[in-house]
């Protein structure tokens, strides 16, 4: 972030924060609580009721099932896009699904019983949560599709612009086995992906960090999923 850049304009980096009125954001600007996110980290476990709901602004959280055999997989990716806790204020209270940190960084977090007045409340909050869950709604079931129709290359390259999407810039910190979990793959299966894309000069990989070199060849190289979850949440972050 940028040198002596306020706590309004770091928290108001997450699209969801940055879109509120001026009346909302000086009502809620004290109950949001910054907090730093390691890669890693467990935001919330399946079944366990939520205390939180966090706002990233340069971390990204994945979404993720974990069958009763510990297999996993990937089911959507938060960002600087949204919010993560959305059972919170759907009333549901808990999910099956696990949060981690895919990528370090920092988020703000808001306590249930706040998030919940809010959404209550209605309003411009209650709006753009429910946008963004719509978004989140095609990620998920785009990213089924996905896992189901295409490639493992074309997978890889889904995560990618997803991945870059909510980033500043074009590096990520993350090793092979860490990808094949996210995407319920073998490790083998990611290996060879980014080996290809290593070769075509698409991306650089070396001990965990990953830079793309060029984007345009990756999406090029990408299924139409990336597009159809992409122009969604464009056009549902657009104001009324």
């Amino acid at each position: 972030m940028p040198t002596g850049e306020s706590a309004t304009s770091k928290a108001r980096r997450n699209h969801i924060l940055g879109a509120l009125s001026p009346a909302d954001w000086a009502r809620l600007e004290s109950s949001l609580q910054p907090v730093s996110l390691s890669l890693g980290t467990v935001v919330y476990e399946s079944g366990v009721q939520l205390g939180y709901v966090y706002f990233p602004t340069t971390a990204i959280v994945s979404l993720l099932y974990v069958m009763a055999d510990g297999a996993s997989a990937e089911i959507a990716v938060v960002g600087k896009d949204g919010v993560v806790g959305i059972a919170l204020f759907m009333g549901g209270e808990s999910t099956p699904s696990r949060a981690v940190v895919q990528s370090a960084g920092e988020a703000y977090r808001m306590r249930s019983e706040i998030i919940k007045q809010e959404f209550i409340r209605g309003g411009d909050l209650q709006h753009l949560l429910l946008r963004y869950t719509q978004a989140l709604i095609t990620q998920m079931a785009q990213t089924a599709v996905c896992n189901r129709h295409h490639s493992i290359d074309q997978q890889l390259c889904r995560w990618l612009l997803m991945s870059l999407d909510r980033l500043e810039g074009d590096d990520l910190s993350m090793t092979q086995e860490l990808i094949a979990n996210m995407l319920g793959v073998r490790r083998e299966g990611v290996t060879e992906a980014a080996g290809k894309l290593q070769v075509a000069g698409l991306i650089r990989y070396s001990r965990g960090h990953i830079t793309v070199l060029d984007r345009a060849g990756i999406e090029r190289r990408c299924c139409e999923c990336y597009g159809v979850v992409k122009r969604e949440s464009d056009r549902l972050e657009k104001p009324r």
